[in-house]
């Protein structure tokens, strides 16, 4: 394909040449950055508060309206009928606040300060576990395999620790059905100061074609019914990979629990 002269010449024509223009141009991205940051800020805040505000709505109603429905005296099939609307409508409510939850998450970390640092991914991935054990008290009883030997990574913390939250949330989430839960961080040092880490479990597992779809943000492989949760984790964590230049993929089958692969790149030299 023969390039088009006037495309490159007017290509050209918008590179500085000079050190005054070359600052210019940049005060001139500079502002198109803070519009566009001003612009993220009010998208964020029409999400907390604007769409919040006839969700609490909802929320606040609903036991209003079965306590009506009581003092009325309703009974029989009609209550029972009702209550499973009301109940629905609740479930619904939940899932819509967990749902913008997790967009809230997946923005902040979007505006997160990128900068890498040493970090010990075994240090920390106790710490997470810590916080999830203060939180859901039953994962004590699931049989956690941690690292305990140091593993440096270069990494930025406020984007690996919700990566990790949200990774081991998952794993718990579905194997917690099993009689002993498993759950495992193995970590493995490859050639030239990469890692590649992995959480797997021992949970119920699922089809492994469909495996790559469990990141889109509210994407599901099982049924509400089954698991709770609005379809973010997965969503947190691939972000958070990304961001930080790491690749990120789930591996599993029904049944056999699953395997989420994390292979993290190397220092930048220098």
């Amino acid at each position: 394909m023969t390039p088009d002269p006037a495309a490159s010449a007017s290509s050209d024509s918008a590179l500085p040449t000079d050190l005054p223009q070359a600052l210019e141009l940049l005060a001139q991205r500079e502002q198109e950055l803070a519009a566009l940051r001003a612009s993220h800020d009010d998208w964020q805040r029409a999400l907390s508060h604007d769409l919040r505000a006839p969700l609490r709505h909802i929320t606040s109603y609903t036991p209003l309206l079965r306590e009506t429905l009581h003092v009325a005296g309703l009974q029989g099939a009609d209550a029972q009928e009702a209550e499973q609307f009301l109940g629905v409508m609740e479930q619904a409510a939940r899932r819509m606040g967990g749902m913008l939850d997790g967009v809230l998450q997946v923005a902040a970390m979007l505006r997160e300060s990128q900068r890498r640092q040493t970090v010990d991914l075994a240090q920390m991935a106790a710490e997470v576990r810590a916080a999830l054990l203060a939180a859901e008290p039953a994962a004590e009883q699931a049989q956690w395999d941690l690292p305990v030997a140091p593993v440096p990574l270069q990494a930025a913390p406020e984007l690996l620790r919700p990566m990790l939250a949200a990774l081991f949330d998952n794993a718990f989430k579905f194997s917690r059905g099993q009689p002993l839960p498993c759950i495992r961080l193995q970590v493995e040092a490859l050639p030239g100061g990469a890692w590649r880490w992995q959480v797997q479990d021992n949970g119920v597992g699922c089809d492994g074609a469909r495996a790559g779809q469990v990141f889109g943000l509210f994407q599901r492989l099982h049924r509400e019914t089954e698991f709770d949760g609005a379809g973010v984790g997965l969503a947190v964590a691939q972000t958070a990979a990304r961001l930080q230049g790491a690749d990120i993929a789930l591996h599993s089958a029904p049944g056999q629990g699953c395997t989420v692969t994390v292979d993290w790149p190397a220092p930048a030299a220098g």
